[in-house]
């Protein structure tokens, strides 16, 4: 009897791209293969060519960070974008990253601002901190404590640690929200019990 593997190898060498995607995976984690970030990539390239948004994905990261094949943050935005606009919520958090920094493409607070704010409505907590940085700054949009808040919140109750540290610095100044003792320890305890620094230090004073 075959095993799910080879099901899987024959399927990917019949040109099945969901197979493809799946054989790529096996060797990026080295689950039932000897693992290989060259061969992930191999992989991983000809499902992405046929569509396959999670495929698209991985290879941009790889060419993101190197794994596998060359880095090369031009293939990284191509692949990171087709994704993105296929919806894939970890894509547009890693776009929105890219443009906020110039990785790749020329810098944009409007494009990062754009890419966290489609993958926020999907709930992811990276982008949702990533927001609420813009609005309380006016990266790419007006600048807006209310709406800094309500990003924050929604990420910090996500577990996110940089947004409960944010929001305790909310509460303790009074910055779009009524001021807090007490509301901005129970957010910088949080962010401390993550491992934040800077909560730590936070809360020692607003004791």
């Amino acid at each position: 009897m075959r095993s799910q593997g080879d099901v899987v190898k024959l399927a990917a060498k019949k040109g099945d791209a969901q197979a493809q995607f799946f054989l790529g995976v096996m060797y990026a984690e080295g689950r039932g293969v000897a693992q290989s970030d060259a061969e992930a990539v191999k992989w991983f390239r000809p499902a992405a060519e046929k569509g396959n948004v999670k495929a698209q994905y991985n290879l941009g990261v790889a060419y993101a960070n190197g794994r596998g094949i060359a880095k090369n943050d031009a293939e990284a935005m191509k692949w990171l974008r087709r994704a993105a606009e296929q919806g894939l919520a970890d894509a547009q958090y890693n776009l929105g990253v890219r443009y906020a920094n110039g990785l790749g493409v020329a810098q944009s607070d409007a494009e990062a601002e754009k890419w966290f704010r489609l993958a926020a409505e999907q709930g992811d907590a990276g982008a949702r901190y990533n927001l609420g940085v813009a609005y309380a700054n006016g990266l790419g949009v007006a600048r807006s404590d209310a709406e800094a808040i309500k990003w924050f919140r929604l990420a910090a109750e996500q577990g996110d640690a940089d947004a409960q540290y944010n929001l305790g610095v909310a509460y303790a100044n009074g910055i779009g929200v009524a001021q807090s003792d007490a509301e901005a320890e129970k957010w910088y305890r949080l962010a401390a019990e993550q491992g934040d620094a800077e909560a730590r230090e936070a809360l020692k004073i607003i004791k």
